[in-house]
């Protein structure tokens, strides 16, 4: 499908709006910039984005909620051809999973085709809060959690401040609502720990419940509703 055409059965602009966007190099396939209005889409494979964000040709929406297991890459598409959580998913609809956990973390991951929702979840501006339980390398204290929670200075800023509560000796519940790469590994590593573990438990108000690791199911309507009320998309 030529990509101006994608870009207005996504819904995003006209064609001849399109061919703009595509001109002023805003339009990128799989991170490269495409100028060339002769440009063709494979719709099976190639990630389409427009000033950043995905654009999707869909005929329904799709909200998945996945138990990532442990040596799942979040990207659709790997080049070291490793796993991808995509491909633990059957739909019918091209999904996209919303921000990302580590390959070697584990637990709740979101996935849809909905750009708009995706983007909004994942952007630190709408402040979802994403609570993750670590294992450490060895025993933290009280001292250690109240610097967690008033924030950690890292190379790109200080964290803001968040919620921190010992579960065990070397078990830690963290709930941030920032999206710095590998911040909460980086966190503990800033106050002199290693994670041995890392598990996404909830992310807002959703829960794993006993989704077993590598298993799905599609969200509930609410908890959609939940989600969108949560980053402003409904009142």
């Amino acid at each position: 499908m030529r990509l101006n055409k994608y870009l207005a059965a996504a819904g995003l602009a006209s064609r001849r709006s399109s061919e703009s966007l595509i001109q002023e190099g805003r339009v990128t396939i799989n991170g490269h910039v495409m100028r060339d209005l002769s440009t063709v889409v494979d719709t099976e494979i190639d990630q389409v984005e427009v000033d950043g964000r995905p654009v999707y040709v869909k005929t329904k929406d799709v909200y998945i909620l996945l138990h990532k297991p442990l040596n799942y890459v979040t990207t659709v598409k790997d080049e070291k051809g490793r796993d991808s959580v995509v491909d633990l998913v059957k739909t019918g609809e091209r999904i996209y999973p919303v921000g990302r956990l580590d390959y070697d973390t584990t637990g709740l991951l979101i996935l849809t085709n909905d750009g708009e929702l995706a983007y909004r979840l994942a952007h630190p501006r709408y402040g979802v809060e994403k609570t993750y339980i670590a294992r450490l390398n060895k025993k933290i204290n009280d001292h250690d959690l109240q610097q967690l929670r008033r924030g950690v200075q890292l190379v790109d800023g200080k964290t803001a401040p968040c919620r921190a509560r010992k579960l065990g000796k070397e078990i830690v519940e963290l709930a941030i609502h920032e999206g710095k790469n590998k911040q909460v590994k980086r966190m503990f590593r800033k106050l002199g720990f290693k994670v041995v573990d890392l598990h996404r438990a909830a992310y807002g108000s959703l829960q794993l419940g006993k989704l077993k690791y590598g298993q799905w199911r599609n969200l509930k309507p609410v908890e959609v509703l939940g989600l969108k009320k949560l980053v402003g998309l409904i009142d």
